[in-house]
């Protein structure tokens, strides 16, 4: 195959060279700029980081281009500015807070000073630190009182009574007397064993009517709950006299039936005539 003119290298043929060395210098030259650019630039962060105190970082970038310093001195005036809005903003959280700034407490009288730092003393109620051995001992105290409500219940300490026997009675509690308000039946209950219900009427038979003549005594029938008593009472309101004996017996039929004897001063002939039996 034929070899192309390209690549056949004559011995007096330089050109090609001449044209690589020739680009490779404009590249050169640019790759210089930009690294000549990064310390101007790299300069005027770090004189803007230096202190105002040292003069000889202050006078080596006065001597750099004018380009450069012009560069340098934006960036500075905008951290200033936003320092000082963040101090602003400091010195207005403080006063919202209720806070004094610095410079007005610089500007304060001893005495006001001192009152200030009363105000900011611990006051005894508060709790003290976490981690410290106070801190701990009141915890250690606040835990055991806890525990001591839950052993023992809401109310404190209260000792188990011992029981001696199995059976359990309900304790005896106050009882008071009664105290009404007002009376629950308005009219008392009339007594039912009166003299007249006690007597209900003597008896006419032969037998008692040969008892009044004999033996001076009368014979009535009575309440089946009079009593001798009750039979003595009621002959005595009745008929107004005297009675020596009263016997009683309760018949066949059921009835309850009186052998009422008279005192030796009365006559059983003369009181059952005024009663009405003969």
């Amino acid at each position: 195959l034929p070899i192309p003119l390209m690549f056949t290298a004559k011995p007096g043929d330089k050109k090609p060279e001449q044209k690589k060395t020739a680009a490779a210098a404009p590249a050169a030259g640019k790759k210089e700029a930009p690294a000549a650019a990064k310390p101007a630039a790299a300069a005027p962060k770090k004189a803007a980081a230096a202190p105002a105190k040292k003069p000889a970082a202050a006078a080596g970038a006065a001597k750099k281009p004018a380009a450069a310093a012009g560069a340098a001195k934006k960036p500075t005036a905008v951290k200033k500015t936003v320092a000082t809005k963040a101090k602003a903003k400091d010195v207005k959280k403080k006063l919202a807070a209720g806070k004094k700034p610095q410079s007005v407490l610089a500007k304060l009288s001893a005495k006001a000073r001192a009152a200030a730092k009363a105000k900011k003393a611990v006051k005894p109620g508060t709790k003290p630190a976490k981690g410290t051995a106070k801190a701990k001992a009141v915890a250690l105290l606040n835990a055991k009182k806890v525990q001591k409500k839950i052993i023992k219940g809401a109310f404190g300490t209260r000792a188990r009574k011992v029981r001696t026997n199995v059976h359990f009675r309900r304790p005896t509690t106050l009882k008071l007397p009664r105290n009404p308000k007002y009376p629950r039946k308005s009219v008392p209950t009339r007594n039912r064993m009166d003299a007249y219900n006690i007597i209900k009427y003597p008896l006419t038979t032969e037998a008692a009517m040969k008892k009044i003549e004999d033996n001076n005594t009368l014979v009535f029938l009575t309440h089946l709950r009079a009593n001798k008593n009750h039979v003595r009472a009621a002959v005595r309101k009745l008929y107004d006299i005297k009675v020596a004996k009263v016997n009683v017996l309760i018949r066949p039929d059921g009835q309850k039936k009186a052998y009422v004897r008279l005192a030796r001063d009365y006559d059983a002939l003369d009181i059952a005539n005024k009663i009405g039996i003969i």
